[in-house]
């Protein structure tokens, strides 16, 4: 049986029929959900096409957020790198601007793909898409990507939280980091030991980060922290593929943000009751305190 609970036992898995861990998450998927290989990637290809969408839709057809509070950002970010003046890079600027165009999709009540939540939604389809156009890299290696992410994703649900409200913004922005890190590097040719060692990195510098949404709503700071968090894992992508070693296992690492999580005070897990939602600035934008 093609299944794995921790990250150990993926990278046993691994290592014992010499796969990648996107040829393991795959057949983990057949298996388990009783499909087909063309099914699989029939879903997987489908969920990149939203991805897609939801990416590129704010750029050419800006829509102000239904909380008012964020709309524009990804085409100005894209008008600043194309006319020459960015300053981070085609890979990072591209993806930082995907990534925030896919937190407007989801403020707009467009389509979007949680991965793994809506708020954090714009980090992997924002650092794959970058990829892709700035390496040329064909759509079935992105596909390949994705089964990757999710496999980080899955353990983060099994084994920690996704959820902002039980860990704060680490737990969606920070796993969704990892998730696009690991998957990153083996589409760039990372090993498996390489793929999780970025996730690891990713989630230690991400260790503590709150979750502090304006007003309530899934649009300030979490556009921002899509930004920072595509930065976050692209650092990790260079880092191990340079062959940086993570002394932390991703299992530890999980478990110390899980833990971490839980220590964060209910004002700043999701409840809008403190951080940056408690700013004067903020409750004067959203009108949402007293």
């Amino acid at each position: 049986m093609m299944d794995f609970k921790n990250a150990v036992e993926l990278l046993a898995l691994c290592r014992g029929g010499n796969l990648s861990i996107s040829q393991v998450m795959r057949r983990r998927e057949i298996e388990l959900g009783e499909i087909s290989g063309i099914e699989a990637d029939e879903k997987m290809r489908r969920a990149l096409e939203i991805m897609k969408n939801s990416a590129q839709k704010p750029i050419e057809n800006p829509t102000r957020s239904m909380g008012g509070l964020i709309g524009g950002e990804a085409q100005k970010l894209a008008a600043h790198w194309q006319n020459g003046r960015g300053v981070c890079g085609p890979v990072l600027s591209k993806a930082m601007t995907y990534a925030m165009a896919v937190l407007e999709t989801n403020a707009s009540m467009g389509l979007i793909v949680a991965a793994p939540t809506a708020g954090s939604a714009g980090i992997v389809p924002g650092l794959l898409l970058a990829l892709m156009e700035e390496y040329d890299l064909p759509e079935n290696r992105v596909i390949d990507a994705l089964y990757n992410a999710g496999a980080v994703g899955y353990l983060a649900m099994r084994n920690a939280t996704v959820a902002g409200a039980v860990g704060g913004c680490q737990a969606e922005v920070g796993v969704a980091s990892a998730m696009a890190a690991s998957a990153a590097v083996e589409l760039l040719g990372g090993t498996p030991e390489e793929c999780l060692g970025a996730a690891g990195t990713v989630l230690m510098n991400m260790l503590g980060l709150v979750c502090d949404p304006v007003g309530g709503l899934v649009e300030y700071p979490c556009q921002n922290r899509n930004a920072a968090g595509v930065a976050n894992a692209l650092i990790a992508v260079e880092m191990a593929l340079a062959g940086i070693r993570q002394l932390i296992p991703l299992d530890e690492m999980m478990a110390a943000m899980y833990a971490v999580g839980k220590k964060i005070p209910a004002e700043l897990r999701e409840t809008a009751l403190g951080g940056c939602a408690a700013t004067p600035s903020a409750c004067a934008a959203c009108k949402a305190c007293s």
